[in-house]
Order: C-alpha cells, then structure tokens, then sequence
C-alpha cells in the first residue's frame, strides 16, 4: 500500500458536523436519532471531530466525557454575531465570550461564525432574493466587531473563522472580497464551505487562490447541481432547498462539486487545520451512517489518510 498522501502527517483533522443526522437551523428536519447515536456514528464512521449541535449536552464536562469516550474532539461551536442590526452589540460579545469559555473546556477546536443580522436562511422566504445588502455603514459595525472578536480569540489562543453563508450579507464572491478588506487578516480568519460558496455561484478555486493565507476551517460540502438550480428558479427558502435534498457529502456521485481539486488546491497553499464534512440533509430519506461512511471512505481515497 502506498503511503503517499495529500497533506503532511498531522496537518488536518477530520470532522463532521450533526447535521446530516437533524438540523439546528430546523429542529423539526428529525427523526428522533439520540445525541448518543449520532456521535457513536461519527466516531464509527471513522472521523475524529464534530462540530456542536443542539441535542448535545449543555454541560461542557459531561459533552467532553462523551466525545472522549468515543475518542472525538470538538472541531468548532457555531457561533453567530448580530452587529448588523440595533441593540445586538453587547449581548453578541457576551455569547462569544461564553463560546471561547466553551472551546477552553473541551481543549479543542476552532470558532466557527457567522453575522446573521437579517439573514433570510432561517425564514421560510425565498433565500436569495431576500437575502440581506449591507449599506456602509453595516458594513463597519460587522467589520470592527470581527475585529474586536477575532483579537480576543487571538489572545486566547483560538482561531475565530468566518462562515460565508448562504441568505446572509456575507454570501457572495463580492461580498467575501468586502469582507476580507474590511478586516485584519491577523485575527479574522476565514472558513470555506464548498457547498453554500457554489450555490452562491462563487468558484471554490478561485476562493482559495485568492485567501489561502486566511482559510483556517474548512466545511466540505457537496451540492445536488439539478436541486440547486430548481431551488433558485423557483425562489425557494433554504428549508425547502434542504428538503429536497440540495446538499450532500463529498464522494456521492449525485453531486456535482470536484472535492479532489480543492483538497489538492488546498494542499499546494499548505492548509493545516479542520476539513470538517457537512451536508444538511433530510435522515428520513439520506441514512446519517451511510453517507458518513460515504465521505469518509471518499477522503481516504482522495487524501490518503
């Protein structure tokens, strides 16, 4: 067997999200799989990190009792920021700080954000049309709160990356340039996800040539092509695009995005960090174990490791 692989030994880290198992956008996407069960499929499937969901338990020591046992580490907590509407500033500096607390606790893991002042994607409204477009002065609340918060997470020694995101202002190829202009590269870095960045009609190439140096975190995430292009003909919501199945995981053939590409892409700028698997999906019709398996048998073939 060749021992030839795509990134150094130790370089990344293999993660997945909850969310092919039930979604913390839409708690009712469920078909009641246990937190006990969705982790035990991770550790199973082979993957040595999860990203946080809401059927984890909320007492850090007891969350961290159960990922150990499983040998899994915490790959991020989700975290949101609302410096783009009124009156949110404090209390989204005060939810940080609980989250750099949480990351402490479990010894591990980076700090994956988003700003979701306004954002369409949790509304049940067409996702792209109604998608927020920040004036400049939005533009400067967002940009000085990231960098309060990524200088904070910098003294803490935790990585603070940015999720571009589907229905959020910080969603297009032009809206991530403004972003990255906007604030210090030192302590705002960024996170790609493949999936939301092409249903976006953004090029993941052309996204890690121009950022390579920033991209800490990175969420593989595959796209149905013919599904996404149903869901922004007919303007559906981000629910509905889900429910039909718009994402899946990297290593199914029914989707459309070349994962082996971007992870050689990734390697040639020397990327170290999390690739963290996540394709929100409906478990009723797309089995969680299954498609685990699917992505991380595809990631052996394609890395190596």
């Amino acid at each position: 067997m060749s021992n030839h692989t795509m990134f150094p030994a130790g370089a990344v880290k293999f993660g997945i999200t909850p969310t092919g198992w039930v979604n913390d956008d839409f708690p009712d996407i469920d078909i009641g799989i246990p937190f006990g069960q969705i982790v035990s499929e991770m550790a199973l499937a082979g993957f040595e990190g999860c990203s946080r969901g809401h059927k984890y338990p909320t007492d850090p020591v007891v969350l961290k009792h159960e990922l150990d046992m499983r040998n899994l580490k915490m790959s991020e907590p989700w975290v949101s920021t609302y410096f783009t509407i009124n009156e949110m500033y404090q209390s989204t500096l005060e939810n940080f700080d609980r989250e750099i607390e949480f990351i402490k606790q479990m010894q591990s893991g980076d700090l994956v954000l988003a700003e979701l002042g306004g954002s369409s994607h949790q509304q049940p409204i067409a996702l792209v049309p109604n998608a927020p477009k920040f004036n400049d002065d939005q533009w400067k609340r967002l940009a000085d709160g990231l960098n309060t918060l990524g200088h904070k997470a910098n003294c803490c020694g935790v990585k603070m990356c940015y999720h571009h995101h589907m229905g959020t202002g910080v969603m297009t190829m032009d809206e991530i340039g403004r972003l990255a202009e906007l604030t210090d590269p030192d302590c705002v870095h960024l996170c790609l996800d493949t999936g939301h960045l092409h249903f976006a009609g953004g090029n993941n190439l052309e996204f890690i040539n121009l950022y390579s140096d920033r991209i800490k975190h990175v969420h593989l995430k595959n796209i149905r092509q013919d599904v996404m292009n149903y869901s922004l003909d007919n303007n559906l919501s981000f629910k509905e695009a889900i429910l039909r199945g718009v994402f899946t995981v990297p290593g199914d053939p029914a989707g459309c995005i070349d994962f082996k590409e971007i992870l050689q892409a990734l390697a040639d700028k020397d990327f170290a960090g999390w690739l963290v698997v996540e394709a929100e999906q409906d478990p009723a019709k797309a089995t969680p174990l299954l498609y685990a398996q699917m992505a991380r048998k595809y990631l052996r073939e394609v890395i190596g490791l």
